[in-house]
């Protein structure tokens, strides 16, 4: 599994995914709202400037991949966030089954992991500016496990997730926070990308969703 498409790729976390798969040796199409804004180091992949909510057209551009990796963000200042990620999440569903690829990999929040039995979106003390965003992702989640066609994948990141170093370290959740000794939950956006492109190669959890911390 050498050719993915990576979809989001001038992310906050598509664009440490990007170079993780590029570091790794991956054949990589770089799919973005704005191609110019794709900048790597020591790389240069293909890309394509798309409208993800367009899926005939973006399962044409899919077509020939072995895997697709989904960090697409509908922007969190956007005032209609949550129906723009829930359309462009279903739009890439439907685009990569139309594309005859298999293999769906998601980035989603982790406001849908669960503490003492709820889910922390729910939370009251949830910050206000990303509850949309959250409350999006935890939903289409639930769409997806609903997808018996595709082999998918959600990846929820730790609750802290900060720019850092790549320390290629990890520890690995399902539905819960995973948590250091002081009780926090955090990783690095590079630790982040490497868990995501180690999860590309190992294939633990299909159908399935899971976290990471330190």
């Amino acid at each position: 599994m050498k050719k993915i498409a990576l979809i989001g790729a001038t992310g906050f976390v598509g664009s440490h995914i990007l170079q993780e798969l590029i570091d790794r040796g991956y054949e990589v199409t770089a799919f973005a709202r704005s191609i110019d804004k794709i900048l790597v180091n020591n790389g240069n992949p293909k890309t394509v400037e798309i409208d993800v909510t367009d899926a005939d057209k973006l399962a044409n551009a899919l077509k020939e991949n072995d895997a697709v990796i989904s960090a697409f963000n509908a922007g969190w200042t956007n005032p209609n966030l949550y129906d723009d990620f829930m359309k462009g999440s279903k739009a890439i569903q439907e685009a990569v089954k139309k594309a005859g690829i298999n293999r769906l990999l998601v980035v989603g929040g982790g406001g849908s992991l669960y503490i003492d039995g709820k889910q922390i979106v729910d939370s009251p003390e949830f910050p206000k500016q990303f509850k949309a965003g959250a409350t999006a992702a935890r939903d289409y989640l639930n769409i997806l496990k609903e997808e018996s066609q595709l082999d998918w994948t959600f990846i929820s990141p730790a609750l802290d997730m900060h720019p850092g170093e790549r320390t290629g370290k990890y520890r690995l959740g399902t539905d819960s926070p995973v948590l250091n000794k002081a009780g926090d939950s955090e990783i690095s956006v590079q630790d982040l990308a490497v868990a995501i492109v180690d999860e590309l190669k190992n294939h633990k959890f299909s159908r399935q969703r899971f976290t990471v911390g330190y």
